[in-house]
């Protein structure tokens, strides 16, 4: 028996014309009119590569008009739009539909909140190292509360797609490498975006994506293929979506992706028997940008009326702003080609999702007054601060840091100076003006200090570099990328440094100076020079906006560093892709000639996952490792042998060491984050089931082996205690 939602929505679908049923299928990007006679994506394509400047493209958009197609609006032609991110236009938007359009059936608000609103807090990339669920769920409570002030209903997060290969741009907005930890990630955003219920006027729903293995792209290429076995899909890269499915994720969003040769947006075993038929996942599906009509490049289908049949079979309920569902669907159906069942299942959900959202009985979620007194309020740049300060990976300190007041202070680089490059890629709702530079931070912290950008047009300033370090006692260099080098579409064949960054850095080591070099980075870099010179590092990644103010924090000790990377460093660009849980060969790489290795490279990475330092030291002793019940049980003691109080990250890993298919070396289980005094002991205690510790066979099924198993628990992958045993299962 139908409970009386069901009943109204499917009441209000028998009133709906089939127009109209489509009309709720069409998410619109609003146009762009005025001022220029190309087309947006054709003045972004302008700007990315030259032709004008990124002043000179502000100049344009603040000229031009946006065109939200009121018209088909009020036809019932539009139930979804992206990118509008202020109360008055969402609110002007959302009157059309609910007073002026046949069945008052309201819209549906969709923005990229991908690290913040206004209030931007770490990438996801430099976040996820804090191995904080906590702190992941906070700051996206904090987003939803500015982001839904300011109209926004649904925002396309969390990324979840596992990276392994740093030459991808995208690396930036996930979790890094891990399975369990961007699992962990996703689970926790979709919780703090949604709340306790979606109804709530400060909650929003979340978009998980991109389903699946939009990380994996050949050769770290955005948008590339995906070619892999169903196994390493199934235990390395489905998982993290399946935690926020099981989060309550109320939206998935394909990606543009094929694979195994099938683009996932029309991919029917992913959208139907994975997503819905085995996760039971009732929310709804939406394409990325353009993503359906992008599969008549895909070589999948002939035209854009194909593409549309193709996509609502598979399971695509909405259609970001390619158009092809508003031109298409009607004639598909009209012409037998098409159930109209289909159309309304997905009209169903779209529906369902308004309903949860509460915008049938109250449309109009926010105003202008709201918006205004909510957005970067003061106890938000408090936590986007505490977000930044545990984010910030410490990579080396040779007794250089913490910074001391009197020490005199010179600073080199033009990220010192940048607020702008703060936010790092996808912080569309960023103001610079809001932004804090380290300069800035100085400036206001009354810390005074010599600077110089070190390099002017592309020319290293020698001299003027050393008379400004002089009188200095301690050096501070910002170098690494501008934010544009990381994201969406900014796939690298390098990931070195420049090599004009490089000399800056020699330059300054010659001096004799101590260095302390500040990395603002959207991925991980391949940098064995600097961490062989350099005698202290800090990674700051693109910290949000309070950076300046985070990473003082952290440089003169007000806050103790505790973050570890969640991927890793390579030594060169040509290792990659390079990541800890890879699988061993039978010529594991070693000393001898004829084993699995590079000839120019080192066999260890500059710094491994899970590592990172802190101004106090911990050791690990007395690793114990039993059955109990249906798992492992682990008990290790951890010692704060340093002489200030300091937060350490232990973590768990595991290797199957005798299996029919060849498991990876090592695989994070569980980590815990603890707080020791000065001399404190701690006794850590882990359990992982037995369920966690199995594999996918040859014939796909899920098998627990018995046989040896080699747990290791430490303070990164590389250095751990170690402890062997047999498991039966039985």
């Amino acid at each position: 028996m139908m409970d009386v939602q069901t009943q109204k929505i499917e009441a209000l679908i028998g009133e709906m014309t089939l127009e109209e049923k489509i009309g709720q299928l069409q998410q619109c990007g609003p146009s762009l009119v005025g001022a220029f006679e190309v087309s947006f994506e054709e003045l972004l394509d302008m700007m990315f590569d030259g032709r004008i400047s990124q002043e000179e493209f502000g100049r344009l958009m603040s000229t031009a008009e946006k065109d939200f197609h009121e018209e088909d609006l009020r036809a019932g032609k539009i139930g979804s739009y992206n990118g509008v991110g202020d109360a008055l236009t969402a609110n002007r938007l959302q009157k059309i539909a609910v007073e002026e359009s046949r069945l008052g059936i309201p819209l549906l608000f969709g923005y990229d909140v991908i690290h913040g609103f206004r209030t931007v807090t770490p990438i996801p990339l430099a976040e996820s190292c804090a191995w904080d669920p906590d702190l992941w769920q906070k700051t996206a409570r904090m987003s939803a509360e500015e982001a839904t002030a300011a109209g926004v209903h649904m925002t396309f997060a969390p990324m979840v797609d596992v990276a392994k290969d740093a030459r991808w741009g995208r690396v930036s907005e996930g979790a890094g490498e891990d399975t369990l930890l961007n699992g962990d990630y996703g689970a926790a955003k979709v919780r703090g975006f949604q709340g306790e219920d979606l109804s709530q006027t400060d909650a929003m729903a979340a978009c998980l994506k991109h389903f699946a293995a939009y990380g994996a792209g050949e050769a770290g290429k955005d948008y590339n293929r995906e070619d892999m076995s169903k196994q390493r899909l199934w235990e390395e890269y489905l998982p993290a979506y399946k935690a926020c499915v099981d989060a309550g994720a109320r939206a998935v969003m394909p990606a543009f992706n094929d694979l195994n040769g099938v683009p996932c947006t029309v991919n029917e075993w992913l959208l139907r028997d994975v997503l819905r038929d085995e996760w039971g996942f009732e929310g709804i599906t939406i394409s990325d940008a353009n993503a359906i009509a992008e599969c008549v490049n895909h070589g999948v289908v002939a035209d854009r009326q194909a593409a549309a049949k193709e996509a609502l079979q598979a399971g695509i309920d909405m259609d970001m702003t390619s158009n092809v569902y508003a031109e298409n669907l009607a004639g598909l159906i009209e012409a037998g080609e098409l159930a109209v069942d289909l159309l309304d299942q997905a009209v169903y959900r779209i529906l369902k999702l308004k309903v949860e959202l509460g915008l049938f009985e109250n449309p109009y979620r926010t105003d202008e007054e709201k918006e205004k007194r909510t957005l970067v309020k003061p106890e938000y740049r408090s936590l986007a601060r505490e977000a930044a300060t545990k984010s910030m990976v410490l990579l080396k300190n040779e007794g250089i840091l913490p910074l001391v007041p009197q020490q005199k202070i010179a600073v080199f680089g033009e990220l010192a100076n940048d607020p702008g490059q703060m936010t790092g890629a996808w912080a569309i709702g960023a103001q610079e003006n809001e932004c804090v530079s380290l300069l800035q931070a100085m400036d206001v912290q009354g810390i005074s200090y010599a600077y110089h950008p070190g390099i002017v047009e592309g020319i290293l300033a020698t001299a003027e570099i050393e008379k400004a370090a002089e009188s200095a006692d301690v050096v501070i260099l910002a170098i690494g990328e501008q934010k544009e080098e990381s994201g969406e579409a900014a796939s690298k064949a390098e990931i070195s440094l420049p090599a004009i960054q490089l000399e800056l850095a020699e330059t300054l080591l010659r001096t004799g100076k101590p260095v302390v070099a500040v990395l603002f980075n959207g991925r991980p870099l391949a940098i064995p020079t600097v961490a062989e010179q350099v005698p202290a590092i800090l990674e700051a990644w693109h910290p949000g906006i309070e950076a300046g103010n985070a990473i003082l924090d952290i440089l003169y000790g007000l806050v103790n560093p505790s973050a570890k990377l969640t991927t890793t460093f390579p030594f060169a660009t040509g290792q990659c892709p390079l990541y800890y849980d890879h699988i061993s060969t039978g010529r594991p790489g070693g000393k001898s000639k004829f084993t699995s290795k590079y000839l120019d490279t080192p066999l260890e990475p500059v710094y491994p996952f899970g590592y990172g330092l802190s101004y106090t030291a911990f050791s690990y002793s007395n690793l114990q490792v039993e059955t109990s019940g249906d798992a492992v049980q682990l008990a290790v003691t951890v010692t704060n042998s340093g002489a200030r109080e300091g937060e350490e990250i232990v973590q768990c890993y595991v290797q199957d060491i005798v299996a029919k298919r060849a498991r990876p070396v090592k695989q994070l289980k569980a980590y815990r984050k603890v707080l020791l005094q000065p001399r404190e002991s701690i006794t850590i205690e882990f359990e992982v089931p037995f369920e966690k510790l199995g594999y996918y066979d040859q014939k796909m099924e899920y098998v627990l082996e018995a046989g040896e198993f080699a747990f290791f628990v430490g303070g990164n992958s590389r250095d751990t205690l170690s402890e062997t045993i047999h498991l039966s299962f039985i």
